[in-house]
Order: C-alpha cells, then sequence, then structure tokens
C-alpha cells in the first residue's frame, strides 16, 4: 500500500475520507479551486511520480463541475509522472445517455469516456452502471463493482427476509433485481410501466404476487422519484405490507426528497456514491449507508493485482 496515493476531487469528500480510513492512506495534498470566473485550477501539492494514484471523484452535480474536475486532475498527474493513474468513479454522470434516444441526438457517455481516456487515466473504476455496455466505450479497463453485497448485508440485517420479495421498479432492471433476489433467496416481482415523456412513468401492472410480503424495490438510479413512488403506490394496492427502496445512486433533483417523504414508500436505503444534501439527511424516511469500504477494497485489489471479481462471489 506505500506506493498507493489517493487524489481526492470536491464532489464528495466524506467517502474520499472513509475509502482512506479504509485503506489506512492519507489523501495526497490537492489543491482544485477556482479562478473568479470559477475557471478549475488544480495543483497536486505531494510528489507522485513513478506512484500508482486513484483520483476519487464522482461526477455527480453540478455534474459538468465535477467532471471537468476530474480531467483537469487526470491532466496533472500525467504532466506529474505518474505511473498509473485510476479514476475511481463511484457515480458516473451521463450514464443514461448511452444511446441514440431519437433522431439528432448525442451518446454523451460515449464522449464522457473518451474524455477521461484522452485526459490520461490508464483505467476506470465504477459501481453500479446505469447501462453495463459503458464499460465498452472506454479503450481502458473499467472495473464495475456492484452495490448488492453491501445492501444485502444492511437487508439481513434489518429485515425477515423469509418475507421478502424483491421487485424490480421496471422490466430493464430485472437483471439487477434478480442479483439481489437470489443473493436474499427471494422472489422476484416486476413493475411493467411506460414512460409517456422523459421524466414521467405510469405503472400498468405488477407481475408477481406481492400480497403481505415486506416489497423491497431495487434500482441504480433515483432522480425525481416519480417512478419509485408510482410503484410503491402500485404494490401497496396489490396488498403488500410495506414497500422499501435500495437504491445505488440518489440524484434526487427537484423535488424528490419531499415527493418521497410524502409516499407510500416506508424507507428509502441510499449509498454514499453521491454526497446526501441536508434534505436527504433530515428526511424521516431516508437513510444512507456507506459503499467506502467496499470501494476501498477494490482499490486494495487493484494496486496488488489481485482478483476485484471476486468480492461479488
Amino acid at each position: 500500500m506505500d506506493q498507493i496515493k489517493l487524489v481526492a476531487g470536491n464532489s464528495n469528500r466524506p467517502l474520499a475520507e472513509a475509502i482512506a480510513a479504509y485503506i489506512g492512506q492519507p489523501l495526497t495534498a490537492c489543491q482544485v479551486r477556482r479562478f473568479a470566473d470559477m475557471e478549475i485550477f488544480v495543483e497536486i501539492q505531494e510528489n507522485v511520480r513513478g506512484e500508482d494514484v486513484f483520483i476519487l471523484q464522482s461526477t455527480s452535480a453540478p455534474t459538468n463541475d465535477h467532471l471537468m474536475e476530474l480531467l483537469i486532475i487526470i491532466d496533472a498527474l500525467r504532466r506529474s509522472s505518474a505511473k498509473r493513474i485510476t479514476a475511481v468513479i463511484p457515480y458516473f454522470g451521463y450514464a443514461r445517455q448511452d444511446r441514440k434516444s431519437a433522431a439528432r441526438t448525442p451518446i454523451s457517455a460515449k464522449l464522457v469516456a473518451n474524455l477521461i481516456t484522452h485526459a490520461g487515466a490508464d483505467r476506470v473504476l465504477t459501481l453500479d452502471l446505469h447501462a453495463g455496455q459503458i464499460q465498452g466505450f472506454f479503450d481502458i479497463p473499467v472495473d464495475n463493482l456492484y452495490g448488492a453485497p453491501v445492501m444485502v448485508r444492511d437487508i439481513k440485517e434489518r429485515m425477515d427476509v423469509s418475507n421478502v420479495m424483491v421487485v424490480s421498479p421496471d422490466v430493464g432492471g430485472v437483471v439487477r433485481a434478480r442479483a439481489l433476489a437470489n443473493r436474499i433467496n427471494a422472489p422476484l416481482a416486476i413493475v411493467d410501466k411506460r414512460r409517456p415523456r422523459a421524466g414521467e412513468s405510469e405503472v400498468m401492472n405488477i407481475i408477481g404476487d406481492v400480497e403481505g410480503r415486506h416489497c423491497i424495490l431495487v434500482d441504480d438510479i433515483v432522480d425525481s422519484g416519480g417512478t419509485l413512488c408510482n410503484a410503491a403506490d402500485a404494490l401497496m394496492k396489490k396488498g403488500a405490507k410495506d414497500v422499501y427502496a435500495y437504491i445505488t445512486h440518489g440524484v434526487l433533483s427537484g423535488g424528490a426528497v419531499a415527493r418521497i417523504a410524502a409516499s407510500k414508500i416506508k424507507e428509502l436505503v441510499l449509498t454514499d456514491t453521491i454526497q446526501p444534501t441536508e434534505a436527504v439527511r433530515v428526511a424521516k424516511n431516508i437513510r444512507v449507508i456507506s459503499v467506502g469500504s467496499l470501494l476501498g477494497e477494490a482499490i486494495k485489489r487493484t494496486a496488488g493485482e489481485e482478483s476485484v471479481s471476486t468480492l461479488f462471489d
């Protein structure tokens, strides 16, 4: 571990400090500040020549600022002769733009992958990518970790898994929900929904018998919260005992926190890939669990040229 250097941007300092504490290495002195016109300036204040450097930076809101910070930190490290640069991106912004959704629209996830690669990153480590194929957008190695082990541990500590039903909020999330269901030996239900327009969803049907069950909605991202709230309403109407939600990335834009607080979701559990806002911290039915140890262990294994996939066996 002596050859590891951890450099943190401004997106999620508490998570970076948790990762550093797990590894047992202090964060490298690094100044990331802005000029009067908001232009970003980075200065690495320690020697990193020949070192294995890990940059800890989610590209969460303000997404463009944090992405630009990441790119400039990568460039600063490359010009400082770091041996290997790994971009640890707990939440990968722009991941929802992984294909052309209509005529004359971009594939922004591919553009961001190109920017990170050409800035000088040697590999990327991320968590619960919105679309697995984004790994193929990079021409460098990508380790896509899964938050499921952290969620499973929390579920087993707090719930009677013999009466749990794991629920995918849409057809696209079935693989993710099934993987978690298999870990706790629980059945799976699916919410059949349609999306009439961006940011809105309408539940059409529930596939599976949820009556009398503790239902756990599982997804990678919660943004407006509309999908989760609608799914919770539909599950309760079908006789669910109560509804929980375990989500990796809490984007929670606009009035999402208030919407969830007023919904039939008994508890929304988020990981700390995105730094929680004050509204999230004080919400009565939202709780945050840390993935610091998971990311820290993955960093240790990457530095030691050990298997990362065995973390999820």
